[in-house]
């Protein structure tokens, strides 16, 4: 019985997107070691990776990166199913849902704009799962308009930092994947 051999672009693209993943889970773990600016508040630079997924290999992609750089990276740092995993998990799951929803409705936004759906949506899906989860005390909802300012800050600067990386030509290596993908 033979096997076929996968095609070259398929094993080319398959390596890109694991590339990416080793990037992003290293983000994810260096970003767990660093002092957080406030509670649930990290600057998500990960997420620059899934947003330049998202623009050179689509939604289903950058759907898939999230996912397993949550999952892969709370393996390093020892939070598997912890607080921190659920509150990174679906942190994660709300920006990244929320990206692609922009990024294929919403005709014309930049990385930027996309990033900062995310960063807010990240921000609101943690405090979510605080409050129904830990804290059932509707005083936690103080501590909301500082955080979501900083998530504002840094999703500008994370989406700034992936466009940058989209338009000088981020060919990942053979140039198979072109900077100029398309919303599909």
């Amino acid at each position: 019985m033979l096997i076929a051999r996968p095609a070259l672009a398929s094993l080319q693209r398959q390596s890109q997107w694991l590339a990416l993943l080793l990037l992003a889970v290293s983000l994810h773990v260096f970003e767990a070691s660093i002092p957080s600016i406030g509670p649930w508040f990290k600057p998500g630079l990960a997420n620059i990776v899934t947003l330049v997924c998202l623009a050179l290999m689509g939604p289903r992609a950058a759907l898939a990166l999230a996912l397993a750089r949550v999952i892969v990276g709370s393996f390093f740092i020892g939070t598997m199913l912890t607080p921190t995993f659920m509150l990174s998990f679906s942190g994660a799951m709300a920006a990244t849902l929320t990206m692609l929803l922009a990024w294929r409705f919403l005709s014309g936004i930049s990385l930027i704009g996309v990033s900062l759906l995310g960063a807010l949506a990240h921000m609101l899906a943690q405090f979510v799962v605080v409050e129904s989860w830990f804290i059932q005390q509707a005083s936690l909802y103080y501590l909301l308009p500082p955080l979501l300012l900083l998530s504002c800050a840094s999703g500008w600067l994370n989406g700034a930092v992936a466009q940058y990386i989209v338009r000088r030509g981020c060919s990942m290596s053979s140039g198979s994947i072109s900077a100029g993908a398309t919303h599909a």
